[in-house]
This record gives structure tokens, sequence and C-alpha cells, in this order.
């Protein structure tokens, strides 16, 4: 019988890296009302311009029901607008609001200090030889997470 063994999977500590990483991420951006999904749905608008929502989507990793929940939530709590394009009245144009912008100010020193933090713990080679293993490893796949 081949034995398998969690702590030494790579699977196993890939996770538990992440989870260590989004658990303080979590902690600090619920005190702005944010959730990760949240965050990411407004960098992804205000800091890399994608204004569609199947764009945003694709951009964090989740599918479009979950993007069109975080939106709609998003949406009533002030943090940004979504009007029907005036091209095609089918599609829509997201757009952050004031307090939108305003989130994202207070949230990326929350931001910066996490991975600060997690670099923290390696030597530069090492973080650039992760960041090359973790770009080989996700080379070729589908940001869309939902499958999982």
């Amino acid at each position: 019988m081949t034995s398998y063994r969690l702590h030494a999977s790579l699977g196993y500590n890939l996770s538990l890296a992440a989870r260590l990483q989004e658990r303080r991420l979590d902690d600090a951006l619920k005190t702005l009302g944010l959730t990760r999904t949240t965050w990411c749905v407004l960098l992804a608008v205000g800091v890399e311009g994608h204004h569609q929502p199947s764009d945003i989507a694709t951009f964090i990793g989740i599918d479009r029901t979950a993007t069109s929940r975080a939106l709609r939530n998003m949406e009533a709590a002030g943090l940004l607008t979504r009007k029907a394009g005036s091209d095609d009245r089918r599609t829509t144009r997201v757009t952050l609001t004031d307090l939108g912008r305003t989130r994202i100010e207070q949230g990326a020193p929350f931001a910066i200090e996490n991975n600060r933090l997690m670099r923290a713990k390696l030597t530069e080679s090492e973080h650039a030889e992760l960041m090359r293993l973790l770009g080989k490893l996700t080379e070729g796949e589908s940001a869309d997470l939902s499958v999982f």
C-alpha cells in the first residue's frame, strides 16, 4: 500500500500558505466592511480598469453568478454603480463610487503589509524562485476557479 503524507503534499502546503495570507487579509478588510472578493472587485475595476462583469469575473477567477452577487451587494453598499452600456443595452458598465475609491486607498496598506509579512520570510532570490515556480505551476491553466 502506498502511503500518502498530507503534510508532504505540494497541494496541502500551497493551500496552507494561501489560507494563512487570506485569513490575515480577511481580518483587516473586515474592518472596512469588505471581503476578499469585494476587495478583488474593487481592484479589478479601480486599478486594473475592468468594467464589464465578465471581465471582472475572469480577472478575479470566480464564476459570473458569484460576480453578479458581489456587484449587486457592492452597489447596495454604495461602493460601485452598474449602468447599461450606451451602445448595447444588454451590456453593463461597472464604475466605482467615491466610497469605492476610498476603500481601495484604505485597504491598500493592509494588502501591502500582508504581502510584506509573507515576503519577509524569504530572501529576494527565494521570492523570485517561488514566483517563477508558481508561474510554472499555473501556466496554461484557466483562472476560472469556480470549477474546483
